[in-house]
């Protein structure tokens, strides 16, 4: 990457979008060029046409996404398609037509069937039925990646595409009720130490074993393949910090300095029973993750307690 050029985050505000920013600030990148939502609704196709067409960046780091945990993707399936097929569509199109140098798509470990052998390599996409708590968004990033082959095969354009796994970190989505696991685990743990509960109430059996990668890990990977890596297969972000929900709850808890019980409400869907990113194309490149769990779990509960508590 020429760091001199124009470079386009889309999606800044957010979990991914936002560590990448800070990346490309860290790399001395001279001109990150940002826009909220209110600035440009990537859903609207002129919108977004005519701004590629005016600021031409040379580079994009394509972030911006609608996302949730299991119970909003399960609230509204057609929302979660619609808005990611439009956003997706409208970027990657723009962005050959107005001549951008590379661009990087970053996709999703939950595009991998429900059932498929473990840990999951890239070539196990399509290969089952997928988890249907997010088959919708899972199914609009399955299209985002088969677009960034098919503008590569059909125009040569130098469009990548990544797969990380859950990810977690500062400007993640808190909500109480729309967020994935980790911070969904985090803000009901603060609260419950701040509140001096005696009892968390924890969704599922406890048993599905999850990776997380920190979101400054992942962005670090994202600068380092469009550095170094342009080919038409997808490429996993994983790091291999995995864990089961139950260790999971007790490392957040004990961050919080929650000292109650946990009850496990089996009620609810477990979702997938494991989901771990074989990440050996690109720890053979020459890139490896940084942070480890526990120290990045501290450290998003001491960001959520400063900025969204």
């Amino acid at each position: 990457m020429d760091l001199e050029l124009p470079i386009y985050v889309a999606g800044h505000r957010g979990l991914a979008g936002s560590a990448i920013v800070r990346r490309l600030q860290r790399a001395g990148a001279a001109d990150i060029v940002t826009r909220d939502s209110a600035e440009l609704d990537l859903r609207d196709q002129d919108a977004t046409d005519a701004f590629f067409k005016t600021v031409k960046p040379a580079y994009v780091f394509l972030a911006a996404a609608k996302v949730g945990g299991i119970l909003a993707n399960a609230t509204y399936p057609a929302d979660f398609i619609r808005d990611n097929l439009a956003i997706q569509t409208n970027v990657i199109h723009s962005a050959w037509r107005h001549g951008v140098r590379k661009l990087l798509f970053l996709g999703s470990s939950c595009i991998y069937p429900r059932d498929c052998p473990q840990p999951i390599k890239e070539n196990y996409l399509l290969t089952g039925p997928l988890e249907p708590t997010n088959e919708a968004y899972a199914i609009a990033k399955i299209a985002g990646l088969a677009m960034c082959q098919a503008y590569r095969r059909q125009h040569g354009f130098d469009a990548i595409s990544a797969m990380p796994t859950n990810l977690y970190g500062p400007n993640d989505n808190f909500h109480p009720e729309h967020s994935h696991v980790l911070p969904a685990l985090i803000r009901r743990f603060v609260e419950a130490a701040d509140s001096q509960a005696d009892e968390v109430a924890v969704w599922g059996s406890g048993k599905p074993l999850r990776e997380f990668m920190h979101a400054d890990d992942m962005a670090d990977a994202a600068y380092f393949l469009m550095n170094h890596y342009s080919d038409v297969a997808p490429i996993n972000i994983g790091s291999n910090d995995e864990v089961s929900i139950a260790d999971l709850a007790r490392t957040v808890a004990t961050a919080a300095g929650f000292k109650g019980n946990l009850a496990w409400d089996t009620t609810k869907p477990d979702g997938t029973p494991r989901k771990r990113l074989d990440s050996s194309r690109l720890l053979n490149l020459g890139w490896a993750p940084t942070v480890p769990l526990r120290e990045g779990i501290d450290a998003a509960v001491a960001w959520f307690r400063q900025h969204a508590a």
